[in-house]
C-alpha cells in the first residue's frame, strides 16, 4: 500500500498506565454546558428493544447494558416510544396484569411504554447553549427522570440525537439528584452543591 505509509510503532513500550473512561473529563458542575451531561447518539449507540418485545426481556437487557430507559423502535426504525426502569418496576404492570387478567410474562413493551407522540423533547440548538443547571431545571420542571434531545437531519425530518438521564447527570455532579413528590428548585439544588 503505498499510498499509505506504515504507521510506525514505539519500540519499547515500557511502564504504562491504563486509559478509564472518564478520567479525561473536567468535573461537571451546574454552569458546565449541557452537552458536557448529554449521552450523544453520535458517538454512543442507544440501548434499543422493539416494542413486541416482552417486559421481562426488556427488563434484562437494561440490566445487561447498565441502563435504565430503552428506545422502543418501530419496523422502520422510526421511535415508537420509551420504557423505563419505573414502568417496568413500578405499579403499572401490577394493574395492567389485574385489568387484563394476563400473567407478568405476557406483558410487552408496547403495553407499558411512553408512546412517541406523548415524548417531549429539548431541541439541539437550545442545549448547545444551555447550561448543566438549565437541564436540572428542565427535568425537574417535567418531573421526568430522562429527556430526550432531538434535531433535524439534512432533509428536515426530526431525529432523536441525545438523551439526558438524571442519575447520570448526578454521577457526573458527584452528588443526589432525585425527583421528590414536591421537585426541588434550582435554588435549592445550588445550596445543596455549595454545602456539600
Amino acid at each position: 500500500m503505498d499510498t499509505y505509509p506504515a504507521l510506525h510503532s514505539r519500540a519499547a513500550l515500557g511502564a504504562a498506565r491504563i486509559c478509564r473512561p472518564g478520567t479525561a473529563r473536567q468535573q461537571v458542575t451546574l454552569d458546565s454546558p449541557a452537552m458536557d451531561v448529554m449521552t450523544d447518539l453520535t458517538q454512543v449507540a442507544p440501548a434499543v428493544i422493539e416494542p413486541g418485545a416482552t417486559m421481562e426481556a426488556a427488563h434484562q437487557y437494561m440490566m445487561q447494558r447498565g441502563v435504565r430507559l430503552l428506545l422502543a423502535l418501530d419496523q422502520g426504525d422510526v421511535l415508537a416510544g420509551l420504557i423505563t426502569t419505573t414502568d417496568i418496576l413500578g405499579e403499572k404492570p401490577v394493574s395492567l396484569a389485574r385489568e387484563r387478567g394476563m400473567r407478568h410474562s405476557e406483558i410487552l413493551v408496547s403495553d407499558l411504554m411512553t408512546p412517541a407522540s406523548r415524548l417531549e423533547a429539548f431541541d439541539l440548538a437550545r442545549v448547545a447553549s444551555a447550561r448543566v443547571g438549565h437541564v436540572i431545571s428542565g427535568l425537574q420542571e417535567a418531573r421526568r427522570n430522562h429527556a430526550l434531545v432531538v434535531q433535524q437531519d439534512a432533509s428536515g425530518q426530526l431525529e432523536i440525537r441525545g438523551i439526558f438521564s438524571l442519575s447520570q447527570i448526578a454521577r457526573q455532579l458527584g452528588m443526589p439528584l432525585q425527583l421528590p413528590e414536591a421537585a426541588g428548585t434550582f435554588a435549592e439544588i445550588e445550596a445543596a452543591l455549595a454545602g456539600g
